[in-house]
């Protein structure tokens, strides 16, 4: 019995980077989830400024938080308001290969 002595820790070091990684995927995952739907937010205040005969970039721009807005970009054409954005991630090298569309469309009555 004395050999097993120390075993559970030996076995939550070797344990613990798969926990810290499996740990780091789903916030990502998380984080990827947010954004698309903070997207398709900004992307339907866009549409409803351009229905409305307002400023569709301003209105998406409005329409998410402030650290999102960085990496944001708005295109309008026609009734059609497409939003694209950084997704926010802890690896940097990640954050700037991930981006979200969304879009949104107003139609004539």
């Amino acid at each position: 019995m004395s050999g097993a002595r120390g075993q559970a820790s030996v076995e939550l070091l070797g344990a613990l980077p798969v926990v810290l990684l499996v740990g780091l995927v789903l916030f990502q995952l998380l984080a990827i989830g947010y954004a698309a739907t903070l997207a398709g937010d900004a992307a339907e205040a866009g549409a409803l400024a351009v229905a409305g005969g307002g400023d569709a970039p301003a209105a998406a721009r409005r329409a998410l938080p402030g650290w999102s807005r960085a990496g944001m970009k708005v295109a309008v054409a026609g009734g059609r308001v497409r939003v694209r954005l950084q997704a926010p991630s802890p690896i940097a090298a990640l954050a700037r290969r991930i981006h979200l569309d969304a879009s949104a469309v107003v139609r004539d009555p």
